[in-house]
């Protein structure tokens, strides 16, 4: 049987962006003499073993995930990997979890149970469900202590609008193992919802009490724009209120008039000055916000100081 050099073509150009294994080769009708002939003549170049890209250049970031795919075939990105705009120099893909495999330059293998069910073998790559792979980042960083950067996670999945938390939360209820479930599925909650308790009480631990400021009034009722609302943390006596912003984005401009509404109004009637303060600014930066809190706070006749916490940079000041 010769070697269909249509199909291979066709392979090549509109389906895998110029690359091939040899296992694809065969199944074409060829054999290895037709390989080293190709490799020979330079229609063909050595990614991995057994893989191989239609030129001798430099692979575009399409090209080495189908290089990584094929190498560890049957294999679909994953994590990172399977998300939209990812930025890693690396590609991560995901084998079934009996394999036993060797990483390869640039490409990290993470064993998974279940592969078959978790992936979508449409895709081009195939590739971890979109769902699972953000799971998969989430709880990752939760565990290394990163819910600032789990948060970022979740909230770039669901700003190009290829999922929501919704879908997340369902994907997460079907899984019974998943490291940091709690927080995961607390912070799905604070996307969906807004309610922010994951952030509330990271400013709770990390930023107030971790660093000695006075205590605060929580959900505390305001009228000030003619409306019952109720605002995260307030320091009455001083005159200044903390709002815990969980979204990282508005979906409109009608949003973010609001907040400045808002913020606004409780100036004029309450002579109250609003700090906005996100999760990256708790989980990441909270050190330098309680830093910069305690000046306000200073500011307005507190009389106490901030304290450092085991966490502290060396070179912060918290004075």
């Amino acid at each position: 049987m010769a070697l269909d050099r249509a199909e291979l073509h066709h392979l090549l150009t509109r389906v895998q962006d110029g690359v091939v294994s040899r296992r694809q080769v065969l199944e074409l009708g060829g054999d290895d003499n037709d390989v080293e002939r190709m490799l020979r003549r330079r229609e063909l170049t050595r990614v991995h073993t057994g893989v191989y890209v239609d030129h001798t250049g430099r692979l575009t970031r399409a090209q080495a995930e189908w290089a990584a795919v094929l190498a560890f075939w049957p294999a679909a990105l994953s994590e990172e990997s399977a998300l939209p705009g990812h930025r890693l120099d690396v590609v991560i893909v995901a084998v079934d979890g009996e394999r036993r495999c060797q990483e390869l330059p640039r490409v990290w293998v993470r064993r998974t149970n279940g592969l078959a069910r978790r992936v979508d073998w449409t895709a081009s790559p195939p590739r971890v469900l979109l769902e699972q792979a953000t799971i998969d980042v989430m709880s990752r960083k939760i565990v290394a202590d990163d819910v600032a950067g789990a948060f970022a996670t979740l909230a770039e999945v669901c700003h190009s609008r290829r999922t929501d938390p919704r879908r997340i939360t369902h994907a997460l209820a079907g899984r019974p193992r998943v490291a940091g479930r709690r927080i995961l599925a607390a912070t799905l909650s604070d996307l969906a919802t807004g309610a922010c308790s994951v952030l509330e009480r990271g400013y709770l631990h990390r930023v107030e009490r971790a660093h000695g400021l006075p205590r605060a009034s929580r959900q505390h009722p305001s009228t000030a724009t003619g409306e019952a609302t109720a605002h995260d943390v307030r320091y009455a006596e001083l005159g200044i209120e903390v709002e815990l912003d969980g979204r990282p984005f508005h979906d409109n401009a009608r949003g973010r008039d609001a907040d400045a509404r808002r913020d606004l109004a409780e100036l004029v009637v309450s002579e109250v000055t609003t700090a906005r303060v996100t999760y990256g600014m708790v989980f990441r930066d909270g050190c330098w916000t309680a830093s910069m809190i305690g000046r306000l706070l200073r500011s307005r006749g507190w009389s106490g100081e901030v304290r450092r916490c085991p966490r502290c940079p060396a070179g912060l000041d918290p004075a």
